[in-house]
């Protein structure tokens, strides 16, 4: 299993893969100094694994970071997961991927246009997105809405998130007690111990 970001839910989503007793390999620009987690480069992640799960944020650097060169790195029937950001695959590539037999299966909870697809009931409807269409109509694609966020418990959870957030930024000029930094590498300690901005 190949894990591309190891924040939290990426290292849960480790932690499950340890359970059913894979073979773990991750990269993350700013890989986490706990957790017994083996970091490789991104190009030997692809060589190296059969399945590749997304978990990092959609940022300039890691648009379309699954492209035609990803997927020509990749092992033959490799499965991509992406329950992040539909941005992170090119669904161009990832489609000639399948056709060519090179990716196995791919499963996406996310989709980069998926704005004016998802939320609604289209089933009456003439899908107009062709890439799309042409993606779930392959037997060895899943694709889902990304709505994991709709639930009481989560809804709940993102209101308090909300408004603890705010009150933060105006409590401590600016501050976000849940603010995460990318940009210098210590995560957990700029927004433990520093809590200021690095940047």
């Amino acid at each position: 299993m190949g894990v591309i970001g190891t924040g939290k839910i990426g290292r849960i989503f480790i932690d499950i893969c340890r359970g059913f007793g894979m073979h773990v390999i991750a990269y993350d620009r700013f890989p986490a100094q706990d957790g017994g987690i083996e970091y490789v480069s991104l190009d030997e992640l692809f060589a190296r694994s059969d399945i590749i799960s997304l978990h990092c944020p959609l940022t300039e650097e890691t648009r379309h970071m699954i492209d035609a060169d990803a997927i020509a790195q990749m092992r033959k029937g490799v499965v991509i997961v992406n329950t992040s950001r539909g941005g992170l695959v090119d669904a161009e590539a990832l489609l000639e991927g399948i056709k060519a037999r090179k990716v196995g299966a791919a499963c996406l909870d996310v989709y980069e246009e998926e704005a004016d697809v998802f939320f609604e009931d289209r089933s009456g409807h003439i899908l107009n997105d062709d890439l799309l269409s042409r993606l779930i109509s392959m037997p060895n694609v899943i694709v889902t809405s990304h709505q994991a966020f709709l639930t009481a418990e989560a809804l709940d959870n993102i209101a308090e998130t909300t408004v603890g957030n705010i009150l933060s930024y105006f409590e401590r000029d600016g501050i976000c007690d849940n603010e995460l930094c990318y940009r210098c590498g210590n995560i957990e300690r700029c927004r433990k111990e520093r809590k200021e901005r690095c940047f």
